[in-house]
């Protein structure tokens, strides 16, 4: 493959980044359905809202400057199941030609013949041959973002499992609790007793959260716990962000965190679909600086007129990884057996035929990367198809 004479800028833009990301606090993923959320909200508006909402989601629409396997926008006006790449990033207003990281990966697949959302939350430490960029192997599977923008990410994901990748949808953090106070708050059960400080990212500190395993209540306290606020049923925006963040405290780790945050994202679709309070033209603008995707407004409002119904019926899942490591690098490494699960899932949802997973790393691993490769995949018990 030809070097890329910008490729070592680009990495070293990346490490910058990443360095820069570990000192910051790690707001995550499950805000990843916002875009979702405005779609659902002005379903079965028709066109009353098309002059309020059509120059905001002007706003947010950018290519994703890659040849896709299928047209999005066909699809939509048949009518037929469609895929969404939902990818979280933690910045401020959003900058169109940023290079950064994806900290947080959603396939969202919406089929309105079963009236269904499946949603499918994807590891971002996954070790990945980042597609135009296989030079630069091992990467992060959140790295792609960094090196090709989301065009690069959505072809890893597709070429990881082989599944069509129909549209993005790129969002950040800002705005969080904006979006939850908005639908007058949300009620979670808590699959776990636990803390969380926003300030210190633990279980102790100022700007302390408490839930309890089992229940939708919450407390606050701003004095490490010495008192607490009377506990309530519904998350409020902090509440919310509180119980999405928390990892190290969590058996899971990772995969526990995703899990809160994929009950965030059910209870905040479930309430919007019905949130006259989000039909404000002035909000959604708001939220336009937060947001990016591909869909146009005329896909956006066709998707509200046939694919409201599906919203009441979810299906929450994930794919499982194993740590792995080399060189002192911890990544996430997928059996191919759970791939192949993955990829009958969405495929199912999508409905299309069987086929088998995708490649193991998302792109072509250059000679010079099949030792560290063949390491990786020791450590799950397979070896390196070359």
């Amino acid at each position: 493959m030809q070097q890329d004479p910008n490729q070592f800028s680009r990495k070293a833009r990346y490490d910058g980044v990443r360095q820069k990301n570990k000192k910051k606090s790690r707001l995550r993923k499950w805000l990843l359905s916002i875009f979702v959320i405005i779609v659902l909200a002005i379903a079965g508006w028709g066109t009353y809202l098309y002059a309020q909402y059509k120059g905001s989601i002007d706003d947010i629409q950018k290519s994703a400057k890659i040849n896709k396997t299928r047209n999005v926008s066909n699809l939509i006006a048949r009518g037929k199941p469609f895929s969404i790449l939902v990818l979280g990033t933690d910045v401020g207003e959003l900058n169109r030609d940023r290079t950064g990281l994806t900290d947080s990966m959603m396939l969202v697949t919406v089929n309105p013949k079963t009236d269904k959302i499946t949603m499918v939350s994807i590891p971002r430490d996954i070790v990945t041959a980042i597609p135009g960029y296989e030079d630069s192997f091992p990467q992060k599977l959140n790295a792609a973002y960094a090196f090709g923008g989301v065009g690069a990410t959505m072809q890893a994901v597709q070429n990881y499992l082989n599944v069509p990748v129909d549209s993005y949808a790129l969002v950040n953090m800002k705005g969080l609790t904006t979006l939850v106070n908005k639908v007058g708050g949300v009620s979670v059960e808590s699959p776990m007793d636990f803390q969380y400080s926003q300030d210190t990212a633990h279980d102790y500190g100022p700007n302390l959260y408490r839930f309890h395993k089992g229940s939708t209540k919450w407390e606050y306290s701003d004095d490490n716990g010495a008192t607490w606020s009377t506990s309530k049923t519904k998350l409020t925006g902090d509440a919310a962000l509180a119980f999405s963040r928390m990892r190290y405290d969590d058996p899971q780790g990772d995969y526990g965190r995703q899990q809160r945050q994929r009950l965030v994202m059910q209870a905040l679709i479930k309430k919007s679909v019905n949130a006259e309070t989000l039909l404000n033209a002035s909000f959604v603008k708001s939220l336009s600086k937060y947001a990016q995707t591909d869909l146009s407004f005329n896909n956006i409002v066709k998707i509200a007129q046939k694919y409201r119904s599906a919203a009441k019926n979810q299906d929450s899942d994930h794919m499982q990884g194993t740590g792995v490591m080399s060189a002192g690098v911890s990544y996430q490494a997928v059996k191919t057996s759970e791939k192949q699960r993955i990829t009958d899932k969405i495929r199912s949802q999508l409905g299309l035929a069987e086929k088998e997973t995708g490649s193991q790393f998302g792109g072509d691993v250059p000679s010079s990367g099949y030792s560290i490769a063949r390491t990786y995949l020791s450590q799950i018990g397979e070896t390196l198809e070359e």
